[in-house]
């Protein structure tokens, strides 16, 4: 289906955030329900004019991944440089079948790709900065390219990546929206997702159905 129209100057813009196979059920760092979200995902596609997805993309050697020096469990909380960070089980490792979306999620209308996660010694949550913001991804400067205004923000998962990249989002300026049934959180901790969610409401961040966007 072709993009909406549209003579607006500040096109409506969708971020989906880590659509991964890494992510899903069978993945290496499934996130609960994760797959339910990508027909979400799709039928929200139709609904935008300007269309950007993430893809944590790992060195193979990342500082984030438990299975390496000193040797963790994932899940345990460690200091890189001035930055706490949790451990997770390796996932998204570059070029890796992991790393990719699924075939399932429709690609082939996306604008831009955004790739994080790619230096070893740093995590990256945002699509826009890395956790210590020593580096940025180009993003902000694509949406102010394209005079991008709000964003819509949804994928995996609620309690990290796309709290993260949503609180940065509302920092940098953009009217920001979650849409909050094409997103799912791995929770952690019990309720992990529900408090991302009511901080990111307390910050000024709209939490938004995806049966019921403002137009």
């Amino acid at each position: 289906m072709p993009k909406p129209a549209h003579d607006h100057p500040h096109p409506r813009t969708l971020i989906l955030v880590d659509i991964q196979n890494d992510f899903l059920p069978e993945g290496a760092l499934a996130v609960p329900g994760g797959n339910e979200i990508i027909q979400v995902a799709n039928r929200l596609q139709n609904r935008f004019d300007l269309l950007v997805a993430t893809q944590d993309w790992h060195p193979a050697n990342h500082s984030s991944f438990a299975r390496n020096p000193p040797h963790r469990k994932p899940g345990d909380i460690v200091q890189l440089g001035k930055v706490e960070q949790t451990l997770w089980p390796a996932h998204c490792v570059q070029g890796t079948l992991g790393a990719a979306f699924p075939p399932r999620l429709i690609q082939n209308r996306l604008d831009r790709i955004v790739k994080k996660g790619t230096s070893t010694e740093v995590d990256s949550y945002s699509a826009f900065f890395d956790n210590a913001r020593l580096k940025a991804t180009g993003l902000l400067e694509y949406l102010k390219e394209k005079r991008v205004v709000e964003v819509y923000i949804c994928g995996l998962a609620t309690d990290y990546c796309v709290k993260h990249t949503a609180l940065d989002a509302l920092s940098l300026g953009f009217k920001t929206w979650v849409v909050e049934d094409a997103c799912r959180g791995v929770n952690l901790q019990p309720y992990d997702a529900p408090h991302a969610l009511q901080a990111m409401n307390k910050a000024g961040i709209k939490i938004v159905s995806s049966r019921h966007l403002p137009f």
